[in-house]
């Protein structure tokens, strides 16, 4: 039996939004050094602040400027900082309720130590060296032995030049993934220009690729059978929008493919034609580049189309 194949994976989508008035107060105060906090209709303060009070769904709007320092209400000591995190050196995740709010703020806190940490400690914040507008501008916070300020919250009217409108928010995923003994079996195919499926032995469905088991019957699937390689467009999209780091001139059609054999289409790009002739029954064939692993993409073989009804089902 070969054995299951295993390879890093990251999965990553830099999701980019606007931000309201309150946000956008509330970065472009952190590039100022200034936090700003808003203010709920029973005197709490919220810290990040909200742009709906969570108790009553009511829009919220009266900013207020807090203090930089605060209280650690709880913690965790973090060993092995990961890529991304706020510091190299091993830290503490923190919830901080700076002086003037209600709510706490997640942060790193920069301690020799976890015995350095104790709920109660006070803290301050600690200013990156550069500043953007955004909660990286708050580098982390440290320990601190000054009191709580005489004085609340001081009312901001939120106002500050050159203020960020919108962000990108980088997530992130990175992890080993192991495709299991059936698909390691079909990416093994793939190395050979061949392209194997499972049957299941009681509905007798072949299932591209394959999934070790029959998603319909729960029973296991471990015949193998070699399918296509030519195959059927069931539906298809018409891509405009270019991907990131993806060398492919849009638009360009992203189709089902229902292989010769098989009862599941995969996906797969459709080239050696124009996008606005690429139509549902299209007879298609695959093309590899020298040296990889699964097909570049699927052209037309010339075929006459297929009939609707041998495909109806995979659509």
């Amino acid at each position: 039996m070969p054995a299951v194949l295993t390879a890093p994976l990251v999965v990553e989508f830099p999701f980019t939004r606007s931000l309201g008035p309150v946000q956008s107060a509330f970065l472009t105060g952190l590039r100022e050094r200034t936090v700003l906090g808003v203010t709920c209709q029973d005197g709490r303060v919220l810290v990040p602040p909200v742009e709906y009070d969570p108790a009553t769904a009511e829009e919220l709007s009266d900013l207020v400027e807090v203090a930089p320092t605060g209280t650690v209400t709880t913690w965790a000591w973090n060993p092995a900082p990961r890529r991304g995190q706020p510091l190299s050196t091993p830290f503490a995740w923190v919830l901080v309720r700076l002086d003037g709010a209600d709510s706490a703020l997640l942060h790193a806190l920069d301690a020799p130590g976890p015995d350095a940490v104790r709920t109660g400690m006070r803290v301050r914040i600690r200013w990156a060296a550069e500043r953007t507008g955004a909660i990286t501008d708050i580098a982390c916070f440290e320990p601190s032995d000054a009191a709580p300020p005489a004085t609340g919250p001081v009312p901001h009217d939120g106002a500050f030049a050159d203020p960020v409108t919108g962000i990108t928010a980088p997530a992130r995923l990175d992890y080993t993934y192991a495709p299991g003994r059936a698909q390691s079996r079909y990416l093994q195919a793939l190395t050979d220009r061949r392209t194997v499926g499972e049957r299941c032995p009681a509905c007798r469905k072949v299932y591209v690729p394959p999934r070790g088991a029959c998603p319909t019957c729960g029973v296991a699937t471990d015949t193998q059978v070699e399918v296509g390689p030519r195959g059927t467009v069931t539906t298809f999209c018409i891509v405009n929008i270019k991907a990131k780091n993806l060398d492919i001139e849009v638009p360009y059609v992203y189709a089902h493919i229902a292989l010769d054999g098989a009862d599941l289409a995969l996906h797969a790009r459709i080239g050696g034609i124009p996008y606005d002739r690429v139509r549902m029954g299209l007879r298609v064939e695959p093309v590899w580049t020298e040296g990889g692993r699964f097909p570049d993409h699927y052209r037309p073989t010339g075929e006459p189309d297929a009939d609707y009804d041998s495909y109806k089902e995979l659509v």
